[in-house]
């Protein structure tokens, strides 16, 4: 239907069914089937897909495009070349970033741009929507790495949750482990911890936590995104407003219940030798001090703390150095933090990388001869020899999704799990805290290393043979239903597999390859395991 007074440029298509009432449409314009436009205005060349809406006020620039079921709201303005994925309902002006998404979380927690897409603006909206979820009156933990970005946006989401009627812990810059253990000792209702996104150094990385330290459910992201895409957004008065504390001794509590699942007697007389470089993360502030009251010969490298996240040719390098440094100390071993405290990679006495699925066979490996029978909790991606290492030790191996909240439900959910994670991951240990931590992974390893008289090169000796491979190759996300669908009808289910993605397993040995969808960009992941490289 197009109504009295719309205006209608050169080379314009109009599908069917759609409603036009008084727009303004420029030249070269393409509107979708069952569109809606109501006195807008929309630029050259700009796609409308089917049911889009814009709304009274609302101008689009020139080249963009407006996916499938997306709403522009009203007085809404959207700069040039942009594009607003199917689905989305943009309530705000569209104008440094590139894409408006339907959705605020991602595979793990609300990523962007620092100061592009995770603005100051939108970190109080979204504090609001969060505290908006919890009672008035609610405590949160918030937490943040050193950087500069960090602190501006962790300041804006305070004030967001200030707003409305939430009270802070802010535990300032600390590590997330860290973070993880204080938010059920502090009694809050739940956290926020902000940092560079490990894997993207211009990336920030917002994570929200339940009260027990676990990053929320699907269902509690959902609630969020709905107080923040519909604006229902609790205001309080102004005695209401929401106070901040900072709670004294965190490192202090934190070294007690770490102190509390190691055998330090073992550590301290077998006297190692440790070298380990910070990567100039905030972890450098913390492990130093847990380390010498362990009795450990620690030799630091790179503990400064830096503003700027550091690249991964650089990180090569730190990584390069530290081999150097452990051949020519004779250290025990070394190690590379990363990822605020989360992540590591391991160097042996030789001063080579342990890292990825050796990493993960390797920790597996100690633990369950530590804890034999126990169970051990990996990402449906890790490699087989953790299940032919389990073998060995008559343990068992609970698989889950390939994101980080399956990981830490199922390592609390099951008794008697001893590990959880991977070498990409970092690893967790459930009786620490729910979350993965690499300064406790590493004290732990060191006592498993003292009671069981090992060393990084005989354990590596004990592994079973790691043929594993993984690639990304771009696939659109129309196709990616499709794809699962026709995986799942072309093969046997016996030889199907499908917590995440659809793995195609050989049922007579531990070989198999999984087509796993990225959950947040137009790519798939293929894994190939084996038992030979051919």
């Amino acid at each position: 239907m197009i109504e009295q007074g719309c205006v209608i440029g050169d080379n314009v298509t109009i599908g069917a069914v759609s409603d036009l009432k008084r727009p303004i449409i420029w030249n070269g314009v393409t509107i979708g089937d069952e569109s809606y436009l109501a006195a807008c205005v929309i630029a050259r060349g700009t796609r409308l897909d089917r049911r889009a809406q814009v709304l009274e006020g609302a101008i689009i620039g020139p080249l963009s495009i407006v996916g499938e079921e997306a709403q522009i709201s009203s007085n809404v303005r959207v700069w040039p070349s942009k594009r607003i994925e199917s689905g989305a309902i943009l309530n705000i002006n569209l104008i440094w970033g590139s894409t408006a998404n339907r959705n605020l979380f991602g595979q793990r927690g609300v990523t962007g741009l620092a100061n592009i897409d995770i603005t100051p603006e939108f970190a109080v909206k979204l504090g609001a929507a969060y505290g908006s979820t919890l009672k008035a009156g609610s405590q949160v933990v918030v937490s943040r790495d050193q950087r500069g970005f960090s602190r501006m946006i962790s300041r804006s989401l305070i004030s967001g949750l200030m707003s409305v009627g939430i009270d802070i812990q802010n535990l300032e810059a600390t590590a997330i482990p860290i973070s993880r253990t204080m938010t059920p000792k502090l009694g809050v209702s739940g956290g926020v911890h902000l940092r560079a996104h490990p894997d993207r150094m211009d990336h920030i990385l917002i994570e929200f936590f339940d009260d027990e330290g676990i990053n929320i459910s699907k269902s509690q992201e959902k609630k969020i995104e709905g107080a923040y895409f519909k604006e229902d957004l609790r205001r309080v008065g102004i005695a209401d407003i929401g106070i901040m504390a900072y709670p004294a001794q965190i490192i202090e509590t934190y070294r007690q219940t770490f102190e509390t699942q190691l055998d330090l007697d073992s550590i301290s007389n077998s006297e190692p030798k440790i070298v380990i470089d910070y990567a100039y993360g905030v972890s450098g502030a913390i492990l130093p001090q847990l380390l010498t009251k362990f009795g450990c010969d620690a030799i630091v490298l790179n503990a400064s703390l830096r503003q700027t996240s550091v690249p991964t040719e650089e990180r090569e390098s730190l990584l390069h150095q530290l081999g150097q440094v452990v051949e020519a100390v004779k250290a025990n071993l070394g190690a590379q933090v990363s990822a605020n405290g989360e992540q590591f990679i391991l160097v042996d006495e030789s001063g080579l990388p342990i890292r990825g699925e050796w990493l993960t066979a390797l920790m597996v490996n100690t633990i369950f001869t530590a804890y034999p029978r126990s169970i051990v909790v990996v990402p449906v991606e890790a490699s087989s020899a953790v299940e032919q290492i389990a073998r060995r030790h008559d343990g068992r191996v609970i698989r889950t999704k390939s994101n980080p909240t399956a990981l830490m439900e199922a390592a609390q959910a099951n008794s008697n799990v001893s590990l959880g994670g991977s070498g990409d991951t970092g690893f967790i240990f459930p009786q620490l805290h729910p979350g993965f931590d690499a300064m406790f992974s590493l004290a732990k390893l060191l006592e498993m290393l003292a009671t069981q008289g090992r060393s990084l090169v005989q354990i590596q000796a004990e592994l079973p043979r790691i043929c594993h491979k993984s690639y990304v190759l771009r696939c659109p996300w129309k196709i990616k239903g499709a794809l699962m669908r026709y995986l799942v009808e072309i093969h046997h289910h016996e030889q199907l597999e499908l917590i995440d993605g659809v793995k195609i397993i050989n049922p007579q040995n531990d070989n198999w390859v999984l087509i796993l969808p990225d959950a947040g960009d137009a790519f798939v992941h293929i894994v190939a395991n084996s038992d030979d490289r051919e």
